[in-house]
């Protein structure tokens, strides 16, 4: 079954706990702190494999986990990393997040990506051995692995897409000149996946081209099969636009398609297009002529019209040609775009420091946020004395606790990290 987008919950692995532990071993005196550091939780990777041809593996694995670091032991004994889960999909899977934000382009074979990433293991007592403090009863909490919901979208990579009518003559025009091998019928909407094909112009060129289910009036509003497989044309150099030289109306049929490539999420009426005329055999020559001169009106003089024949193959050599050239120049064009982007002067963005913080009043509580205090109190076991002395400690050096003075925290009054969900510590 061809299945081109899913949605799935993503679960990178949680870190593992440090552990707090003493040597108790005869005839050593004076054991000191030997707890080890919790494993490392394991990261969700995406990597893109040529041996994945749809994302149909993940249509009923809604939810994907990683493997969860183990605690640390005693004797310094760290704990095991957990495994990554490693998610094969098919070149050209786009990764987004539930806000439809960008996580991943994988538009490369063996491109890898991590979607989501373990959480730190926490360090054990013995990490936490110093010159003042010889006995700490102290043991951080692994870190959450990243949760998220991810959306997977497949967009083929083609050089050229076919697009027209249902019954235009796209799986055939494929069929004749490629290797593809797409269910061809006498009635419309024969063709209901996407297609791919390879095809050999001459001994140093060949074409991928890309035959998309047929388009009816209405389609970007669901009408038909809608326009969802139009994603896979997003990356094309070309479009061929097949129109059947048997259409009463060849121009509006032409107008029809540039409407939903229009209107479709990114405006794909722009990319290139050469102009089609299918099925002429049998035709005369005046009525190919006026059917020509019906496009010529409806498209702008700018563009010529091709008509072909796929059955008898006439005229197909000489598209294929245009198409190539066309392609060709669209990937020189591409590589001065990327050779200008690595000669252009990098431009650094602000990025604020770690050790910034802010404390917030509501009411009665506090609310402390910043990269690194937060990331501190999530590695606090809150049930530990010890642990929540060491944050104050933490606080106290950066300077959250004068701050929180300066408010006029009362004893007794709460104080939170990032948000009234998390840890909470008494003042």
């Amino acid at each position: 079954m061809f299945v081109d987008k899913v949605q799935v919950t993503l679960h990178a692995g949680d870190g593992g706990d440090g552990r707090v532990s003493f040597r108790h071993e005869k005839f050593v005196e004076k054991g000191g702190p030997d707890g080890g550091d919790g494993g490392k939780g394991g990261d969700v990777i995406a990597i893109a494999s040529n041996n994945q041809d749809t994302l149909a593996r993940y249509r009923f694995g809604k939810e994907l986990k990683a493997e969860s670091g183990q605690p640390g032991d005693k004797r310094k004994r760290h704990g095991k990393n957990g495994e990554d889960l490693v998610l094969y999909v098919p070149v050209g899977t786009v990764i987004f997040d539930a806000e439809q934000n960008l996580i991943a382009d994988l538009a490369i074979i063996n491109q890898k990506a991590i979607i989501a990433k373990g959480g730190d293991g926490g360090y054990g007592n013995a990490h936490f051995i110093s010159s003042t403090r010889q006995t700490p009863k102290i043991a951080e909490k692994g870190e959450k692995g990243d949760a998220l919901e991810a959306i997977f979208e497949l967009k083929m990579i083609a050089d050229v897409g076919l697009v027209g009518l249902p019954n235009a003559g796209k799986s055939t025009l494929l069929s004749t000149i490629s290797n593809a091998h797409p269910e061809i019928a006498d009635y419309p909407f024969t063709t209901l996946t996407p297609n791919l094909g390879m095809v050999e112009v001459d001994a140093s060129t060949s074409l991928l081209v890309a035959d998309i289910p047929g388009l009816i009036e209405g389609a970007s509003k669901g009408k038909g099969l809608g326009d969802d497989f139009l994603r896979h044309v997003e990356r094309t150099a070309v479009l061929i636009h097949l129109i059947d030289a048997y259409q009463e109306d060849v121009a509006h049929a032409y107008q029809t398609i540039q409407t939903e490539l229009e209107e479709y999420e990114i405006n794909l009426s722009k990319k290139p297009q050469i102009i089609v005329l299918t099925k002429i055999e049998g035709l005369d020559d005046e009525i190919i002529d006026d059917k020509r001169t019906q496009l010529q009106k409806a498209a702008g003089t700018s563009k010529s019209i091709c008509a072909i024949s796929a059955k008898s193959k006439q005229g197909v050599s000489e598209l294929l040609f245009t198409t190539a050239k066309i392609v060709q120049d669209n990937r020189q064009s591409q590589r001065q775009q990327e050779k200008a982007k690595q000669d252009a002067t990098e431009v650094i963005t602000y990025t604020p420091p770690d050790n910034e913080w802010y404390v917030t009043k509501k009411k009665d509580i506090f609310i402390v946020t910043g990269t690194k205090i937060e990331r501190f109190a999530r590695r606090t076991d809150f049930e530990n004395s010890h642990g929540k002395q060491r944050l104050m400690d933490i606080m106290k050096k950066m300077g959250i606790l004068r701050e929180l003075q300066k408010q006029k925290i009362e004893p007794g009054q709460k104080i939170y990290f990032g948000s009234k969900e998390s840890g909470a510590i008494e003042y």
